[in-house]
């Protein structure tokens, strides 16, 4: 039997945080068939908002990435909190992340590879997915990187 993911969270020595309450007048997901989305997710650590700025300016690519792999931790809470069960997850079908950036920054996709190559190793092959990666001239809050899922339920 294939690792759980759970298992690989604790190797990655990776706990999931309590899922964030939407700041807003919108739902932190949606179940839809089989198909579950989820809203967009900041870069909140158990301190709150973390890496707070814009890619090409104050903040660097590996800052920028470890901001991505902290919004993947917490579209992971906001998974398991749908489904009560990571394992009820077929796979990550895609993600989308927005990059705070300044007009001339070229390296979005580096940035989100930090939430791209964690979501491989939390969940091996279900988490190889499409993905989009963007500049946004600002992010809520002044969060360096915002990232949104869509994941197949089994």
């Amino acid at each position: 039997m294939s690792e759980t993911v759970e298992a690989r969270l604790a190797k990655l020595g990776v706990e999931l945080p309590s899922p964030a309450a939407p700041a807003a007048n919108y739902v932190p997901y949606v179940l839809s068939g089989n198909q579950l989305f989820i809203s967009g997710q900041l870069p909140m650590g158990a301190d709150g908002l973390q890496h707070v700025g814009k890619l090409g300016d104050e903040i660097s690519v590996g800052e920028g990435k470890a901001a991505a792999k902290l919004c993947a931790i917490n579209l992971l809470a906001q998974a398991k909190a749908a489904t009560g069960d990571l394992e009820k997850i077929a796979r990550l079908v895609k993600l989308v992340g927005f990059v705070n950036s300044t007009a001339d920054f070229t390296q979005q996709p580096q940035v989100i590879n930090g939430a791209s190559d964690f979501m491989v190793e939390a969940m091996g092959d279900k988490g190889r997915h499409a993905r989009s990666a963007v500049s946004a001239a600002s992010l809520p809050f002044g969060a360096a990187v915002e990232i949104e899922a869509v994941f197949e339920i089994a």
